[in-house]
């Protein structure tokens, strides 16, 4: 993700719910209109999605502003822009 230059999608992060075992594609890029996980838009801009297996399910706020240092998950960061 080196060449990676994310867009900021939302200055605060998303309650999603996962489910246990399940595999997801976070969107790293932050053009993705299915926010917070890939549409693909991100083909071009030098950044690819981050794949996660959910460890339990449940709620989990997922970072929309693409500055975690928890990927995919909310640390806080949204609060430093």
């Amino acid at each position: 993700m080196s060449n990676c230059k994310p867009e900021i999608a939302a200055k605060q992060p998303i309650a999603v719910q996962l489910e246990a075992g399940k595999k997801y594609f976070w969107c790293a890029c932050g053009k993705s209109k299915k926010q917070p996980f890939c549409d693909g838009s991100h083909q071009g801009s030098g950044c690819e999605p981050v794949a996660f297996t959910a460890e339990k399910t449940g709620e989990a706020w997922l970072c929309q502003c693409k500055r975690t240092g928890n990927v995919p998950f909310c640390d806080g960061s949204h609060n430093k822009l």
